[in-house]
């Protein structure tokens, strides 16, 4: 009901805004510019997954120092730390990167930033990033229309850059009236009070100009002319920092978890730094002095000062969290956990399913299903294939064989908004349910639907790991490691259409052999990959390492598989039929047919029959 009501009251907001003033206008579509820009990037980045690009991002952020060398130097090029904080909430949320790379890139743009105070104090230069977006919007224009899709992905990726270009330059634009007569001279003041309001002043009017080169220039310009003293320069120095940090709590805004973690990490960073300073900003300022004296620097120049405790400060806070980078994304993944908006909802657990055994029975088998059927959309968009692929009578070989991007969805994202609240709800629903009058055969039940649900979400936690081996492997340029990827990817796609299938048939028509059909069907693919992978290692056809993540991934599989199988198996039976499970294999039957058959030919894993005949 709240969101049916705030947005037209939004709507009625702009609307009148716009009316009132035009400087708004152009601060709105600066905003709006700016937000469609970050879009675009992402989109861009998505079309290099598994790729060239990938690999370069990879190799530049798998250790900390380079991720913090690559966020100095990048950010020292384009002589702005926002966009390269919005460039890497792009990676971080493509799956590109990983969140403690990206981490670094922002702890090194903290420092490359500083680059653009020594430019503006000494040379009394300004990069105006804005010049280049209209040349840069005409030929990301022009690739975005070819066919090709990389050259589509570079198309993306330059309009995300112009339009983050245009979004700064009209923000900035519409706050033009506000630098043109903001006065620093009223606001004079001294000791530890100075300190911080003078913080928060910096602080405002980055989040207001959107660059903390801009807030930069205005302090040295105050600094210069006498406005504000020194002392009062250094705070507001400190406050252009934390102020930055608001252009990437914007970008993170249309991203997914991994860039809203990202962002939080920036404001963490940013905040400690900020308060060392804040604490310290004494003893920065005779360190200042002393390094300024080593450098040559005058006594009295009091902007070449500004910009070395703008550096001084920047690297203290890296120093300071470097040690903790590890310990901080652990937090960030254990404790940010944004509720998506769209949360799954249970379609069956109703109250009125709780009035008797056989209604909560049928009640939860349902929700399992539901479940199922979630983490069935996960699992095919883990393996990079689409649902009707799966279901259709289509050649998973072909299929996997002419792949040409690896998905680059966001498994912990689907996981939290699709598998584990239903799971949670199943849960709930099955303790409220114990707690009333029930049947032995119906607690019984209960608790095989409870192991069910849980099977289910073990398998999609072992797709969480799967994946990101895959995004990086699944297209290799190694032909080997392609194939042995292609493998497991139609192992388990073939085992999702076969499951697909029983949970089709009538109950009737399914006994427990159909489960064990498959259950050794994929056994036997797993041995038959197993043994193809120890002849490549031996004669080194694979590298080790790359043999390592394969033979992790094929330990995926097969958990996923076992425990869909057990699922499955729970949802196909029914209580009447329980004389049937003398006709069905325990592991160590199934163990026995493998060995008699390990001597005859294993066909490939999309002929082996789910169904007796």
């Amino acid at each position: 009901m709240l969101k049916k009501i705030s947005l037209p009251v939004v709507l009625a907001i702009l609307v009148y805004a716009f009316w009132v003033s035009a400087d708004f206008t152009e601060i709105a579509a600066g905003i709006a510019l700016f937000m469609f820009g970050m879009l675009c990037l992402e989109e861009g980045f998505k079309a290099f997954t598994g790729g060239m690009l990938e690999g370069i991002l990879r190799k530049s952020t798998d250790r900390l120092w380079k991720s913090l060398a690559f966020g100095m130097t990048s950010t020292t090029l384009m002589q702005s730390s926002s966009l390269v904080s919005l460039i890497t909430v792009s990676f971080v949320s493509a799956e590109m990167i990983t969140l403690m790379g990206g981490i670094g890139i922002i702890m090194g743009a903290n420092i490359g930033t500083t680059t653009g105070a020594w430019l503006i104090a000494g040379l009394g230069l300004k990069v105006d990033i804005a010049a280049y977006a209209m040349p840069v919007l005409v030929f990301g224009m022009v690739f975005q229309m070819q066919k090709s899709k990389s050259l589509k992905g570079v198309g993306y990726l330059l309009l995300g850059f112009a339009f983050l270009f245009l979004g700064i330059h009209y923000m900035k634009e519409g706050f033009e009236s506000f630098q043109q007569s903001f006065d620093l001279s009223a606001f004079a003041m001294t000791g530890i009070a100075g300190v911080l309001v003078f913080t928060l002043i910096g602080m405002l009017v980055t989040v207001i100009m959107q660059s903390s080169h801009a807030t930069l220039l205005i302090i040295i310009t105050a600094l210069s002319t006498g406005q504000v003293s020194y002392e009062n320069a250094l705070a507001l120095a400190i406050g252009a920092n934390l102020g930055s940090t608001v252009t990437i709590v914007l970008g993170s805004i249309a991203s997914n978890l991994g860039g809203k973690r990202l962002a939080a990490s920036h404001v963490l960073f940013n905040l400690v730094t900020a308060s060392v300073a804040i604490v310290f900003i004494g003893q920065l300022a005779w360190l200042v002095d002393q390094v300024a004296g080593l450098m040559g620097i005058r006594a009295d120049d009091f902007l070449l000062k500004l910009a070395l405790f703008h550096t001084l400060f920047n690297v203290l806070g890296v120093v300071l969290l470097t040690p903790f980078v590890g310990r901080l994304e652990s937090l960030l993944l254990q404790h940010i956990q944004f509720k998506p908006q769209g949360m799954e909802q249970p379609q069956y657990l109703y109250p009125e399913a709780l009035e008797t055994p056989a209604t909560v029975v049928n009640a939860v088998r349902k929700e399992v299903l539901h479940l199922f059927d979630n983490a069935y959309g996960l699992l095919a968009h883990g393996l990079s294939l689409k649902r009707h692929t799966i279901d259709s009578q289509e050649s998973l070989t072909d299929a996997v064989k002419y792949t040409r991007r690896i998905f680059p969805i966001d498994v912990e994202d689907v996981y939290e908004e699709k598998i584990k609240s239903l799971h949670n709800e199943i849960i709930a629903f099955i303790a409220e349910a114990q707690m009333r009058e029930s049947t032995k055969a119906a607690t019984e039940k209960l608790y095989e639907l409870r192991e069910a649900s849980r099977a289910i979400v073990a398998a999609v936690k072992g797709m969480k790991h799967l994946h990101n081996n895959l995004s990086r492997h699944g297209l290799s340029n190694n032909l080997a490691v392609r194939e042995r990827y292609d493998q497991i990817r139609i192992h388990l796609a073939n085992l999702l259409r076969e499951l697909r299938q029983l949970l089709r048939e009538e109950p009737n028509d399914v006994t427990p052999l159909s489960i064990d059909a498959l259950r050794l069907a994929s056994q036997k693919a797993s041995r038959k990959m197993m043994d193809e992978l120890d002849e490549m290692i031996r004669h080194r056809r694979i590298a080790a390492s790359v043999a390592t993540s394969i033979l992790n991934d094929e330990a995926y599989v097969t958990n996923i598989g076992d425990n869909l199988l057990d699922a499955v198996s729970t949802l196909v039976s029914r209580q009447e039929t329980t004389k049937l499970d003398s006709f069905s294999l325990d592991d160590k039957e199934i163990a026995q047919l493998m060995e008699k058959t390990s001597q005859v030919d294993v066909p490939e894993p999309e002929q082996v029959a789910s169904r007796p005949e």
